[in-house]
Formats: C-alpha cells, structure tokens, sequence
C-alpha cells in the first residue's frame, strides 16, 4: 500500500484513520527513510477511538521521532471529528489540508438511524458502512493533488446502495490503481475475513486517464501480474449504475474475437431485469408449500444445474407467495423466461449460470414471483418465446461468455446491469440456437454447448 505512493517532496501531511497500532503509517515511514519520498518534513494525524491501543501506536513511531517528524495521536472518534472540520464547527479541530491518506478503515455497517449517519448527511455524504464513510471523508480532506490508499471490500464496486459513494468517488477523483486479491480467505487468513478486498489508490481532483490494476493470490504478491487499462473497462460510459469492474486480463476474449456477437439487448428486443421481490419485505406473504391461493416462487435453490426444480419439500426457502393486492405488482405472468444467478462464489467453476422458465413446470399457475437474487430476462415483462428463451440460455451458458465475464468483471456479483453491458447475438441467431437445443433428444454437452458459437451468422 505505501509503495503504491508516487514519489513526491515538500511537507507531507499524513492522515491515518482507523490507524491500529500504526502499521501502514510505519510503513510509509520507512519509505521515506529509505529514500523512495523526498519530505523534508512529515506530519502524520493518526486517529484511533480504542485508547487500549494508543500505547502501542505510540510505541510503534518512537524510532521516527526527529525534528522532521511529528505525530499527532487523535483518541476521538475520526467520522465526528472529520465532520466537524468539514463543516466548520465552532470548536472543531483543523483536520484540512493532507497531502497523504492511508487507511485500513473499520466495515462494520451504519444503522439508517445512526448518530453517524446523521452527522454524515449533514455534509452530503450518504455511507451505508464504516468503511465507505472513512474513505469519503479522508478525499475531503485531502488537497487537490493528494492520494489516498485504502484497503477495503470490493462489495463498494456494484450493488444501487454503493452508487453514491462511487458517484463520489468519481466525481472527486481519479482511479489510478486497483490492487485485486484472488483468493478471499488467504491474504487475510488471520483475521478471518472473507470478503474479497482491494486495495485502491486515488487522486483528489486527479484527470481520470488509464487505470493501473494488478492482482495477486495473496499477501505474498508472489504472482504479481500488472497491467495498464482504459477508464472504459472499469466503469462503462453506457452504464449508469457506475459499475466499477476489475478485469484480469488485456487479452481479448474469444467471445470479442466473433464478429457476429455484436448486438445489445435494446436491438435483440430483450430486457433483463432484478427479480422484483425481496422476500423480507414480503415475508407474511411467503409460504412453504402451494396452495390455493398462491403462485410459484422461485429462488436460486430452485436452480438444479441448468434447469428449474419446483417446488422442492423441505427446503428453508418458501415455494409459493400469496398472490393478492400486495403482492400483484411483483408478479410476472407465467411463460417462457431465461433467469440468472446474482450471486455465485467466487471459487465456483461458473460464474454465469442461465436457465429456463417452464411454463409447464407450475401446472395450472398463471403468475409466478422471481425473487430479488435472480435476474430474469424477458419482454416487457412477459415471457419470451420459446427458441429464444432457449437460445438465450444457450449462448450465457457457453465457455466464453463465462471466461468474458470473469476478465471483465470479478464481482461474485452477476447483475442485471452487467448482462445489459454484454454483446449478444442477432435475435434471429439466438432463435436459431434455441430450435437446435429443442431438436435434442439429450441434454447437449458443454462441448456441444460452445460448439455452437461457430455456427453464427452476423
């Protein structure tokens, strides 16, 4: 994280926030010792709420101290503090002006009700975790020019809740490096974190120009790769949730390579949408088993390979919702419609999973409820004709839309804006796949599967 700093001179002001027992900052320290910073003077402003730690931070800088270097231990809690100077308050302490930011921020989430997130609004920063707040703050407080490094979840890179923090994260700043970990349980094995995380270093005020991404297994960095990509393969211009992908490798993938894969979805006359009900919201609907008065619901569990088992008995998830005035609204009609994932482990041999809606599944139902883990595409909210349904799965289960999606975007996370980013067949090309799945008398294999992409006509 300290090496990922450009090389620079003058007065460093060094904010630390959520600053432990010191590690980051002495690891920036020792670079400048090293000679890889040309300060003439450091100041560091090192925050940290547990005071059973301040000894031991204090302890970590006694080998610095030098006339050239000052530290200022804060004990108050970094979000009030930084809020209060942002804001101008009467009795707050000057915190503006860093040059530097360093951070491995605490994640824990905010309540909607929270002090802290009242104090935040107050300044316009909506934050729906610790995390996301820290690093707002810390670019706010950083000058024009400055840079910041924080370790923190990728989960900040997609999702409708993260939006307003990437908004200003984009709007504030420029990317210059993303540091992506493969493995979720190794480089932070210790501490029993699971979440994937990055390490990202920003630019206040900085013109957004290429972006630096390197990735590693773990924390040995022993197969360190790096390279260079335009701005337009981490966040899209097309896309307005401001996605923020990590891809792994330049190269272009088999799938870019086929002239006939080329279309969006707007030309294929096909949308893709989030199922439309979160369960929480709508619990005293659900029900485990059909009845009378219910339609089929469907959640990932009801995914068995590529096809679509209902309703499974025993199962934690409920099989049917009640369908009345409350729940009406979230229903689609029952049809043909080819549904996807949201969420699968990164580990997982496949990351875009498609299967296909049966209407004769469900028997006599007329409606059916998708729940918000799966994203289903369809016509104006209407099931798509057979082949295309079909030849639609056809194409998302093949090889190379799985090794493109990977390189383009490392999220476990598969959401519809993602789909709705990806180039697919004609319509026609997709129908025509679709009538030679349903003229085979078995199941096609994954080599017969992605076979087919020869076949396409422009």
């Amino acid at each position: 994280m300290a090496s990922l700093f450009p090389p620079a001179g003058g007065i460093c002001r060094l904010l630390d926030a959520g600053a432990g027992i010191g590690s980051l900052s002495a690891a920036f320290l020792e670079r400048w010792r090293a000679g890889n910073f040309q300060f003439q003077r450091v100041e560091l402003d090192a925050f940290e709420v547990d005071d059973s730690l301040h000894a031991e931070l204090s302890r970590t800088f006694l080998q610095y101290r030098s006339e050239s270097f000052s530290l200022h231990l804060h004990g108050d809690d970094f979000i009030h503090a930084a809020v209060s100077a942002l804001s101008g308050g009467l009795f707050s302490k000057a915190l503006q002006g860093y040059s530097h930011a360093i951070l491995n921020p605490p994640y824990k989430k905010i309540n909607s009700t929270s002090a802290h997130r009242l104090v935040l609004r107050e300044i316009g920063i909506e934050a729906v975790n610790l995390y996301s707040a820290f690093v707002a703050l810390s670019l706010a407080l950083v000058i024009p020019g400055g840079h910041i490094v924080a370790i923190i979840p990728r989960s900040f890179c997609n999702g409708p809740y993260y939006r307003p923090f990437r908004d200003s994260i984009l709007r504030q700043s420029a990317i210059r490096h993303l540091h992506l970990f493969n493995s979720r349980s190794k480089a932070f094995k210790d501490d029993d974190v699971l979440q994937e995380n990055i390490i990202i270093l920003l630019e206040r005020g900085g013109r957004q120009e290429s972006v630096t991404v390197s990735t590693s297994t773990d924390d040995t960095f022993a197969d360190l790769t790096q390279h260079n990509y335009p701005f337009s393969r981490i966040v899209s211009p097309d896309d307005s949730e401001r996605f923020i992908h990590v891809p792994t490798s330049p190269a272009p993938t088999s799938l870019e390579l086929l002239p006939a894969i080329r279309h969006t979805l707007a030309d294929v006359g096909i949308s893709v949408s989030t199922g439309p009900v979160v369960d929480f919201r709508v619990k005293d609907h659900l029900r485990d088993m059909p009845g009378s008065s219910t339609v089929p619901m469907l959640y990932p569990c009801h995914f068995i390979g590529q096809s679509i088992r209902w309703p499974i008995e025993g199962m934690k998830k409920p099989n049917a919702i009640e369908r009345n005035s409350a729940t009406e609204k979230l229903l689609y009609p029952i049809g043909f419609y080819c549904l996807v994932r949201r969420f699968s482990a990164k580990e997982e041999s496949r990351r875009i999973v498609a299967s296909v809606v049966e209407p004769a599944t469900f028997g006599q139902a007329s409606m059916l409820g998708l729940e918000n883990h799966v994203n289903v595409f369809h016509e104006d909210k209407q099931g798509l004709p057979e082949p295309l349904a079909r030849g639609l799965a056809l194409f998302l289960n093949t090889t190379a839309v799985d090794q493109q999606f990977r390189q383009f975007n490392g999220h476990t996370q598969v959401n519809a804006a993602d789909l709705k980013l990806m180039k697919y067949p004609s319509r026609n090309a997709l129908i025509q796949l679709g009538l030679w799945a349903m003229q085979q008398k078995e199941a096609p294999t994954q080599a017969q599967i992605d076979s087919t992409l020869e076949t396409l006509a422009e």
